[in-house]
């Protein structure tokens, strides 16, 4: 009896880049380990959407359009090339008008894509209606999703087999157009009899020639069982990927895969030599970057606190950012409250990063205190309707908080209404700002916004983690903890596995031949020269770590007291610093592109 053969998608390099290096990786750099995979005989890839949109532009000072381009070139005419769209969401982190979903469509299908996986993290279909057919009507095949997770424990009222089966008949029943369907567990928490129990009544509800796709990832440690449940049950594909971007917060490993399915009525059907190759490819073109530990660990914890692997390390990448990697913990405890009481949409982005955001401030500021906008808005009904009412005091404090009144209202009525949204004003930014106007800068700038504007303006900067970079800042901690940069002596230290002789002289630290500065004479001398100059001025400072978006006035603008001077961005979240009294802004300390800490000076103005 011949053995079913399981179609496969690599997701190494979209979920894969996500899900270890924060979407943070330069086009050049890998390349060559898509080409060694399409050798190997892989002919379909997920080659862009979701994050790996918006972090080039944001992080690698690169056009996501012309990536595909070059990742088509490179896959060859052939090759399925799929991308990630997050429902009218597309790929921004909000929802967006009925004209930039349009031509989100029209724009992946002129630079190469073949395939769209459209999803809404809240699971109302009304967001994959109009979204699904523009990306038909481009000429794009559309893989409709049925968003996956688990509930924290003694939580009840979706996410269930019955939840799931209930969603699909609401995509059948609404007409919406597709090729393909997909159940997708961004945060691998569904347990492997859910994933079994709601593979099987998909596959009783749908026509025998639609392809039914399982995606999941191995956070919780298990992924590789999910999937063979999810192939038991009928699944005709899922989602694999390449060391070193897999296993851990990423999808299961093609060679794990082909392992697990050794003996079995079922085959992956590789060269498992050639795959093999192409993986040490690949992990070559990767061995400068930095790999964050928590993206190769199984953490037991993310079912009571479901952190999707694409989401979990691109937050702790903004933490180690931002110096606030040690309150990690707090805040993924912090979130099992937050879904708890959020309405249950799944955690995939961007509800993700609403719970995350949430979990932050919480955290932060302290419970309920101050509402991150995504989940503010989200509980409040303006991405849409949540599988379960959201906590009636939640929804009253965001309410309260944010000036918001709770809306029924879906979230295309409420954009195409609002004229600061869409490719018109997105059109107007450009003219004014002097840039080409291609449809393709429209778009940039219209789901982008300053950093669209940062990016065409060529003043984006690098946000990429390297292996070096990380060495340095150990070595700077290094300096700080040996006498604060005033020491000096011999010490050993390790960075990413292996032990180094470190030379301590002062500021200065000697590693290989190559000094690093690591004091902080600097920086006191700094503060101490603008404590120094304060006299009758009041500074601005920043209330927590981030970076520098724009400056909201000109120098010597008299303002009052409450108005915006400066906004900066936080973990995705654009916050505005404010005038603390009445007065004048006299200077500026930052720029746009600047990343600061908490308590740094902003500006100062005078009272």
């Amino acid at each position: 009896m011949a053995k079913k053969k399981i179609r496969f998608m690599c997701t190494a390099f979209r979920d894969g880049f996500q899900s270890v290096y924060g979407a943070r990786v330069k086009t050049d750099d890998f390349l060559p380990a898509v080409a060694a995979a399409k050798e190997a005989g892989i002919d379909w890839f997920e080659a862009g959407g979701g994050a790996r949109f918006q972090a080039l532009y944001f992080y690698s000072n690169e056009c996501a359009f012309e990536m595909m381009d070059r990742f088509r070139e490179t896959a060859g005419p052939d090759a399925d090339l799929q991308t990630l769209a997050r429902g009218v969401n597309v790929v921004g982190l909000e929802s967006q008008p009925s004209d930039v979903i349009k031509a989100h469509a029209d724009l992946f299908a002129k630079h190469g894509i073949t395939t769209i996986r459209n999803f809404d993290a809240l699971n109302d279909v009304n967001n994959l209606i109009y979204s699904g057919q523009c990306i038909v009507d481009a000429g794009l095949k559309h893989q409709v999703v049925v968003s996956m997770m688990e509930l924290p424990p003694g939580c009840s009222g979706a996410h269930d087999a019955a939840f799931y089966e209930k969603t699909l008949r609401q995509i059948l029943d609404a007409g919406i157009p597709f090729d393909s369907v997909c159940f997708k567990d961004a945060s691998g928490t569904s347990t492997p009899s859910k994933v079994h129990e709601t593979i099987k009544l998909a596959k009783k509800m749908l026509p025998a020639d639609v392809m039914l796709h399982f995606h999941t990832h191995e956070t919780a440690g298990i992924g590789g069982l999910c999937y063979m449940s999810a192939i038991e049950a009928g699944a005709d594909a899922i989602d694999l990927s390449m060391a070193p971007a897999s296993g851990g917060t990423c999808q299961t490993d093609i060679v794990t895969m082909w392992h697990i399915l050794r003996g079995t009525d079922y085959t992956i059907d590789v060269d498992i030599d050639k795959i093999i190759k192409a993986e040490d490819v690949f992990r070559d073109c990767m061995k400068d970057y930095f790999l964050p530990p928590e993206a190769t660990q199984v953490d037991p914890m993310i079912p009571f606190s479901p952190m999707p692997g694409g989401a979990l390390t691109a937050n702790t990448q903004m933490l180690r950012d931002n110096g606030l990697m040690d309150r990690y913990p707090e805040i993924i405890r912090a979130m099992s409250e937050v879904v708890r009481k959020g309405g249950f949409g799944t955690s995939v982005t961007p509800v993700s990063q609403f719970y995350f955001q949430q979990a932050f401030n919480n955290v932060m500021f302290g419970p309920w205190k101050k509402f991150a906008d995504g989940y503010g808005k989200m509980v409040l009904g303006y991405f849409g309707k949540t599988p379960v009412a959201p906590d009636a005091e939640v929804v009253k404090l965001a309410s309260e908080q944010m000036g918001l009144e709770p809306t029924t209202k879906t979230p295309l009525e409420i954009n195409d209404a609002d004229p600061s949204k869409g490719l018109k004003p997105a059109r107007e930014t450009c003219e004014k700002e002097g840039f080409e106007l291609s449809e393709e800068n429209i778009f940039i700038v219209a789901t982008c916004k300053d950093k669209g504007v940062n990016f065409l303006k060529g003043n984006a900067r690098i946000g990429i983690r390297y292996k070096k970079d990380v060495e340095a800042e150990q070595l700077q901690k290094l300096g700080a903890t040996v006498g604060g940069g005033s020491g000096s002596g011999t010490v050993n230290v390790t960075v990413d596995g292996k032990s180094y002789t470190v030379n301590v002289d002062g500021a200065t630290a000697t590693i290989n031949g190559k000094s690093y500065s690591v004091g902080a004479g600097d920086a006191a001398a700094s503060a101490g020269a603008t404590a120094a100059s304060a006299g009758a001025t009041e500074p601005i400072a920043a209330p927590m770590p981030g970076l520098i978006i724009r400056t909201a006035v000109e120098p010597g603008t008299a303002v009052q007291e409450g108005q915006t001077i400066v906004v900066m961005e936080a973990m995705k979240m654009e916050m505005e610093v404010k005038a603390h009294k009445a007065g004048t802004v006299t200077s500026f300390a930052v720029t746009a592109g600047d990343q600061v800490q908490q308590g740094q000076l902003l500006a100062e103005m005078t009272v």
